[in-house]
């Protein structure tokens, strides 16, 4: 039986050369390159890179001064880590639904949020870009402006993702966020950026990303000057030479792989279009389809099961996070909260969309979930 994994990196020689220099210790500063284009890609105003994607959305919350009792809005689909950086400061995520087609934050109801909002330490919104497609985002910052609210994008789905033909990360957000590799465990690198236009926030993330240090400078191979100073409480966030140098050879590639995905959600629109019991993907907005989603109209576990048992391995993006024990606990929050958000969980499948996959395996897939929708009653 043939297994198609639901991610897996394309790695070339690329990567093992840029590795090599690093470990050759002659070619340093891959930390400094990897920064530097990462600016010229996104168009932002400074990057700075981080140990991962979760590191880059604790540190934004750093560079904002995020304090206890402080608010932050952010959509009920979302991976934990947007919820979990906020709660490290022990600040509070304020919950909303979502759009039922592109499962990003549902806007009306971030208006209403705000219309209604009465707390005085409301810090501002959390949007996360899901699958790879952006969030409606001029009227988000129609009401950033008008409610005096920061915005902070996550892009860790969205890495040359476009929003009226405009890059995410090069818009009007106070901070946008990026991941290079969205394998959440054993990962074979691990990379992330936080990028901003705001000289005031660099200049703090970058002082807290490395212990708050202050010095005379470090020499090549990283070692601290002879006299050096701590003047906040800082982190341990910096990027190594090894990942970032992997990063770079990612990055290199990226539009390819985005090439790559849409040639595929091509193929799984055209194949699934009169699937029974299958729904592809709206697409509302330019998609880079980071994540393809498909909805299962009953019995969603089931067919994901049946998918596995013939070597499909299939995600969830995602488990709403009132769902979640720590969240549902900690705000007694019901399940019938945030009904759109429950209604597409209980149907949503993400299926493997990367560019190592060929044309043959896409079609396998196809097959295989036209076989199983046949079955069904």
């Amino acid at each position: 039986m043939k297994e198609i994994p639901f991610y897996k990196p394309y790695i070339d020689q690329r990567e093992r050369s840029l590795i090599n220099e690093v470990l050759d210790l002659e070619k340093a500063n891959k930390v400094e390159t990897l920064e530097k284009e990462f600016i010229k890609y996104i168009d932002c105003g400074d990057a700075i890179s981080t140990v991962n994607g979760t590191a880059a959305m604790h540190l934004a919350m750093c560079a904002l001064d995020l304090k206890r009792g402080d608010k932050i809005i952010c959509s009920v689909n979302a991976f934990p880590s947007v919820a979990e950086v906020v709660r490290h400061f022990d600040a509070e995520p304020i919950f909303v639904d979502i759009d039922k087609d592109d499962f990003n934050i549902d806007v009306d109801q971030l208006e209403s949020v705000l219309k209604n909002n009465k707390a005085k330490k409301l810090k501002g919104a959390f949007i996360s870009h899901i699958a790879g497609q952006p969030a409606d985002m001029n009227r988000i910052y129609e009401l950033a402006r008008h409610y005096d609210i920061k915005i902070v994008e996550d892009a860790t789905a969205a890495l040359g993702a476009t929003y009226e033909k405009k890059k995410i990360g090069s818009l009007e957000a106070d901070i946008t966020v990026f991941r290079f590799n969205p394998q959440s465990n054993y990962s074979v690198s691990s990379a992330g950026i936080m990028t901003t236009k705001d000289e005031e926030l660099s200049r703090r993330a970058r002082l807290l990303r490395n212990h708050a240090i202050v010095s005379e400078g470090w020499d090549k191979f990283g070692n601290i000057g002879y006299v050096y100073d701590v003047v906040d409480i800082g982190l341990k966030y910096d990027l190594n030479e090894l990942n970032a140098a992997f990063a770079i050879g990612q990055l290199e590639k990226n539009d390819d792989f985005i090439e790559r995905r849409m040639e595929i959600a091509d193929i799984y629109n055209r194949e699934l279009a009169s699937c029974p019991h299958v729904s592809t993907p709206i697409k509302k907005r330019d998609h880079v389809y980071t994540q393809y989603i498909i909805k299962i109209d009953k019995n969603r576990d089931n067919f994901a099961r049946e998918l596995k048992d013939k070597g499909i391995y299939t995600g969830l993006h995602f488990i709403p996070l009132h769902l979640l024990s720590y969240y549902k606990h900690k705000y007694n929050l019901r399940v019938n909260d945030f009904p759109k958000a429950l209604s597409n969980y209980q149907q949503i499948l993400s299926l493997p969309i990367y560019s190592s996959l060929s044309d043959k395996e896409v079609l396998h897939v196809c097959e295989q979930i036209k076989e199983i929708a046949k079955n069904r009653v």
